[in-house]
């Protein structure tokens, strides 16, 4: 919320509060009567706050995760200078390496094409949900291992049974060019929405 901004909870028409919603609520100054005045209100409309996940914190000391991202405090690589920002959550990063994992098991005989329209739909899917914040770092862990670590490489090295890494038959240029893989560093943001 900022500022002078009053914002009241109400389940009408066009507003319903589901059993699982998640609220972050951010001011400056008393933290505590406004988690009473919430508490208030949800029990006004027939909810109630789950206390093991509410908490008060200092967003600008401590991080916390939401709908994917981690806000909080962050140190920039370049001059190691400290800001508030966001990024992606270990958690989502680790979602889409178990993505990643998944389309490309041991075993799956699918066409090479059907694979890759797939595997380009969840990377592209993931990129565009994750591209407001830092995201630089996130989207080179998922390159990595996009590439090396497990998946593309691995993958086709196992399909065509060539020993060895793969690294020469199917080096980085190919695999996100010619064989069509959608690498992570490609995909652009999204124009910003304005109001």
């Amino acid at each position: 919320m900022r500022r002078e901004l009053h914002v009241r909870f109400c389940e009408g028409g066009e507003v319903r509060f589901l059993s699982a919603t998640r609220l972050v609520i951010l001011c400056r100054h008393g933290a505590a009567e406004v988690l009473e005045t919430t508490r208030r209100w949800m029990t006004r409309i027939g909810l109630t706050l789950n206390d093991d996940k509410t908490r008060l914190l200092d967003a600008r000391c401590d991080a916390f995760d939401f709908l994917g991202y981690t806000f909080g405090p962050m140190y920039s690589p370049r001059t190691g200078g400290r800001y508030n920002g966001v990024r992606p959550s270990q958690k989502a990063v680790a979602s889409i390496r178990n993505a990643i994992r998944q389309r490309l098991r041991p075993g799956n005989q699918a066409p090479w094409e059907d694979i890759v329209r797939i595997l380009n739909r969840t990377v592209r899917g993931w990129c565009n949900y994750f591209s407001y914040g830092t995201v630089t770092k996130a989207r080179h862990d998922v390159g990595l291992h996009l590439y090396h670590y497990h998946a593309v490489r691995r993958f086709l090295r196992r399909r065509h049974k060539i020993a060895g890494s793969g690294y020469r038959r199917f080096p980085m240029p190919r695999v996100f060019g010619e064989l069509g893989v959608l690498s992570p560093f490609t995909v652009s943001r999204p124009p910003l929405r304005t109001p």
